[in-house]
């Protein structure tokens, strides 16, 4: 072998033997953890007690009904609006309406039950149908239940007094009719928090 092979093959040897030892120089202390995380979703949980706000029979034109009912937040995330939305169906028991039924019964929502002269927002059954749900959050229950809304956990009562109005004038077409009236509330989230 020539001297150039054996030099070559020297420094083929000695490259092997330091990346050998250059390799045992690169190891370390190594160390790992795994975190368990979990996003777990509120529940928005709208509730209305009693159920049935209203049940009258044989009201006359002059006659007042007061009623009151609570709205609960029964979930783990604050409530910031409350919409209402009306609706109403008249089963003309003579077929001789000729008027809406809705637009002669007033709806007085009050602050109590105990002062009824400290009313939020006056309207009538009809009117009140042809609201849009916002503007019913913003002339009820904004005054009422304010800017924070209903917390998570908490209830707020709300009165509500009902007149079938006397208007002075003749009323007979509505005798005998019956007036079903669908309230359906609904609940909207506060805006989301950065944690």
């Amino acid at each position: 072998m020539g001297i150039k092979k054996q030099l070559g093959m020297g420094v083929m040897t000695a490259a092997l033997g330091l990346s050998l030892i250059g390799g045992g120089t690169f190891a370390y202390f190594s160390d790992s953890e795994t975190t368990n995380n979990t996003f777990a979703a509120g529940t928005l949980d709208l509730g209305v007690e009693p159920t049935e706000v209203i049940n009258v029979e044989n009201i006359q034109p002059g006659d007042s009904m007061v009623r009151d009912f609570e709205l609960q937040n029964n979930g783990s995330v604050d409530i910031n609006k409350v919409l209402l939305e009306t609706d109403y169906s008249v089963t003309d028991a003579e077929g001789d309406n000729t008027g809406d039924f809705g637009e002669h019964i007033r709806v007085e929502f009050l602050y109590n039950a105990d002062q009824l002269n400290e009313v939020i927002y006056e309207t009538t059954l009809a009117d009140l149908r042809g609201m849009s749900p916002e503007a019913v959050n913003e002339e009820v229950f904004l005054p009422t239940l304010g800017e924070d809304g209903l917390e998570a956990g908490t209830s707020d009562d709300l009165v509500v007094q009902f007149t079938f109005v006397d208007n002075g004038e003749d009323q007979n077409e509505f005798q005998g009719d019956a007036l079903n009236l669908e309230w359906t509330f609904n609940a909207q989230q506060t805006a989301g928090d950065e944690n």
